[in-house]
């Protein structure tokens, strides 16, 4: 989800996203929701993966599951896996190829400026 100007509004999907660009800020704003209201940890593991450590109740992990299915419907070469971590906690990783480094350095930097309060 790199960064990139479309008109005065900035967004994170790449060029080959087939999600309608005047959806596009409204689906950046679902992950804002997400990472500002269940996100606790945010680890870039690799290059090309990132942990996110979400709260793990059944509400957050519906909500999660159900945005990374359609985010990965539009942009295809995400691969995202949950892993539980006790009854609390939910890992959430996100892994790309090589060639959109750049999107999940977008998603990295706003998961990381909205677990610190503030939205990238």
């Amino acid at each position: 989800m790199a960064t990139t100007e479309t008109g005065h509004e900035p967004t994170w999907a790449p060029q080959d996203c087939t999600l309608p660009t005047a959806r596009q800020p409204l689906r950046v704003a679902e992950f804002d929701t997400l990472f500002s209201t269940a996100l606790s940890a945010v680890h870039r593991t690799g290059p090309t993966r990132l942990r996110l450590t979400l709260d793990g109740t059944p509400e957050v992990e519906t909500t999660a599951r159900e945005l990374t299915a359609r985010e990965t419907a539009c942009c295809s070469f995400f691969e995202f896996t949950f892993t539980r971590a006790g009854d609390r906690v939910i890992h959430l990783d996100v892994t790309v190829p090589e060639t959109h480094v750049d999107v999940l350095d977008g998603m990295t930097e706003r998961a990381r400026a909205a677990s610190s309060g503030g939205v990238a």
